[in-house]
């Protein structure tokens, strides 16, 4: 009996021993990439300050770069650059992860976070904050508003499902869309009606998405969120393997369907809402990138969600890295870079998938 229980111990360490080398890898793609994007940029500074900067932040001061490398490059990494790639990657694997996991929810690989308003919350809660003036009263207020609306109206569509038809992915969805649609009149009169065109000019760059003034609070804002919801979102990659076939298959293995949904999009919209709160509204992370995985890996959300969060935290920041650098001095939104590459993306996966 020990013999047999030692083959089989054995037999598992491979497997193991894989899936430690494919997460550490995925990690170290995501580092390295932060580490470039925080040293490139209108004014270049070398990884080896960024490593520098990252590790005195932490309490590990270190005696290289030279001092005076030091002293020029500390501030700017420390402050502006360190957290607007921090943030970037937590915002780009969290959409993505989101992404995924409501393209297995609802067996629609055009699903995207926003699709039961989590989005579309965020953004009328912070466009009536800054039209009205209160969003100018604290720091904090903006981004907490617009996190508190995201969960409002994730909340109204889980209830008012809940009471239609309980159960039923189909008719969450439709709320969704139905409050999406009632969510953008919202914010199109509130615009319309600012008494500010400051104001509305602020409204209208938070509505696009960007990173530009990204400070360590809106990094620690996101970051519980995301680094407690991802992983968790991944631990039920087995019961959306088998949502994905068949709610019915699913039943059939002991999978609480309902409970399963209801909790893995309150995850969703729980990271979506962080990483919006604090960025605005950044299109097609969340819809391309699991989509662009899947055709390349297959459905397996064993592998399809770690690597989902890895290339959308790497393509989120490449994006903001041409975002900030393309037309130097001028900066483009972040969001605007997402959605001049997602849109053509996705075209292109239409297209392809259309029948011949």
């Amino acid at each position: 009996m020990l013999k047999a229980q030692e083959v089989r111990v054995s037999a598992r360490l491979p497997g193991r021993a894989r899936t430690a080398v494919f997460a550490a890898a995925l990690v170290t793609v995501v580092l390295l990439t932060i580490v470039i994007s925080s040293s490139l940029g209108p004014v270049r500074t070398p990884p080896g300050a960024v490593l520098a900067a990252a590790l005195d932040l932490l309490g590990w001061p270190v005696t290289w770069p030279a001092p005076q490398a030091e002293t020029t490059h500390t501030a700017l990494i420390s402050t502006v650059r360190l957290p607007r790639a921090l943030l970037a990657a937590l915002t780009g694997g969290a959409l993505a992860c989101a992404g995924a996991v409501m393209q297995a929810v609802f067996r629609n690989p055009l699903a995207e976070p926003g699709i039961t308003g989590v989005s579309s919350g965020a953004a009328a809660a912070a466009v009536l904050l800054l039209v009205t003036g209160v969003a100018a009263t604290s720091p904090w207020t903006l981004p907490l508003g617009a996190f508190c609306g995201a969960l409002a109206a994730v909340t109204l569509v889980q209830l008012i499902a809940g009471v239609a038809r309980p159960g039923s992915a189909a008719t969450l969805l439709l709320v969704g869309v139905a409050l999406n649609a009632l969510l953008g009149a919202v914010i199109a009169a509130a615009i319309a009606n600012a008494p500010d065109s400051a104001d509305v000019q602020q409204a209208i760059f938070w509505l696009n998405g960007d990173l530009t003034a990204t400070m360590w609070s809106d990094v620690r804002l996101a970051a519980l969120p995301v680094l407690l919801g991802v992983p968790v979102l991944m631990c039920f990659a087995r019961e959306l393997n088998l949502m994905v076939l068949s709610e019915e298959t699913a039943a059939a293995t002991g999978v609480s369907t309902t409970a399963v949904r209801q909790l893995v999009l309150a995850l969703a919209a729980l990271v979506t809402a962080a990483t919006v709160a604090v960025t605005g509204v950044i299109a097609f992370v969340g819809l391309v990138v699991p989509h662009l995985v899947r055709l390349v890996l297959g459905p397996d959300h064993r592998r399809l969600l770690p690597v989902s969060v890895a290339v959308g935290a790497v393509f989120l920041s490449v994006a903001d890295l041409v975002a900030r650098s393309l037309l130097s001095p001028v900066i483009l939104q972040t969001g605007v870079v997402t959605a001049l590459v997602g849109a053509p993306v996705l075209l292109v996966l239409v297209l392809r998938s259309a029948p011949r």
